[in-house]
């Protein structure tokens, strides 16, 4: 049972509790149509080009390829909240559905959405060729700041992606404080509120080269691997366990110092977002209120449509390595 204080006049405030908004809202889509309970699927197709033209007779013969690519959701997570009527009344209703439900959204579900979104995204671009690196966050220095970032920005393909303008450059507060003192860089730096879906996210947002560079304060969702299953619920960055007889190594995750993502091709997924209320009486666990939510997702990088390889987004992550 939570521990309570009876013995005091409770405010029927809480304290106000400061987070950062969800940023990577721009990439959650609904727009997808479903084969089954947890898969849809992303038809590829590619074709051959042009060749030279006989004036004597004939056509070239071209040829296209076409890939139905099955696309199946894994995230799924659920809580369940039960307040029992003595405490709400007892707490002045402090100890209610409502506030418990508000202080979860806030302290939970918005840093899960951009955790699970920045490790996702990190992850596949550590697994393509060109789209990763490994630095040293104090090589982040005013002084080298704006040139790293756009070496970023100039990696594969992603100039194509920036012409169309639908990259994002995510940066550590640090690398952002970097920029803001660097004698290169000639933009502005601003407390921006970014509105998206209703909510209004305030960071430090610029752009360099039109590509917008935002801040991410809460650095705890900044990581390339989680542990989605801590002793006490919600996540953590993934640490690093040593081989044993009976264990297997696990790599510990590295903060990351840079992520750029493309808009049209990394997707957050929602399946299932489900969040209920029971009054007292209206169900069997006990004297009380209950509060439920589940949540099932996923986020995916899709290859582009020319030659089906991803090169649409970049990782730059610490060499520094969470221990256990």
């Amino acid at each position: 049972m939570a521990n309570l204080n009876y013995a005091e006049q409770w405010s029927p405030e809480l304290l106000e509790i400061l987070m950062q908004g969800t940023l990577t809202s721009p990439f959650v889509t609904s727009n997808v149509r479903w084969l089954d309970a947890k898969t849809f699927h992303f038809t590829q197709m590619s074709t051959s080009g042009y060749k030279n033209h006989n004036r004597k007779g004939g056509w070239n013969t071209g040829t296209y390829d076409q890939k139905d690519l099955p696309y199946t959701l894994t995230h799924d997570r659920d809580v369940e909240f039960m307040v029992d009527k003595a405490d709400v009344d007892e707490t002045n209703a402090t100890a209610s559905i409502q506030n418990i439900s508000r202080v979860f959204e806030q302290t939970w579900v918005v840093p899960e959405t951009d955790a699970l979104f920045f490790s996702k995204v990190a992850q596949a671009a550590q697994k393509t060729e060109g789209y990763h690196g490994s630095t040293a966050a104090s090589a982040y220095t005013k002084a080298k700041v704006f040139g790293m970032l756009k070496d970023i920005l100039a990696k594969g393909k992603l100039r194509r992606y920036k012409a169309t303008g639908s990259l994002i450059m995510y940066v550590t507060s640090q690398i952002m404080d970097a920029l803001e003192q660097s004698t290169e860089f000639t933009r502005k730096i601003e407390m921006t509120q970014i509105a998206e879906g209703g909510m209004g996210i305030e960071t430090r947002v610029t752009d360099i080269d039109g590509v917008p560079i935002m801040e991410v304060i809460d650095d705890e969702r900044f990581y390339d691997a989680f542990n989605w299953e801590p002793e006490n619920g919600g996540f953590e960055p993934q640490k690093k366990v040593a081989a044993a007889s009976d264990v297997e190594a696990v790599a510990g995750a590295h903060k990351i110092n840079v992520l750029v993502a493309c808009g049209q091709t990394c997707k957050t997924v929602p399946k299932i977002s489900s969040i209920y209320y029971f009054a007292p009486g209206a169900h069997t666990k006990g004297d009380g209120y209950l509060y439920q939510n589940r949540s099932f997702s996923d986020v995916f990088v899709f290859p582009n449509g020319r030659d089906g390889k991803i090169d649409s987004i970049y990782a730059d992550v610490d060499t520094a390595e969470v221990g256990a």
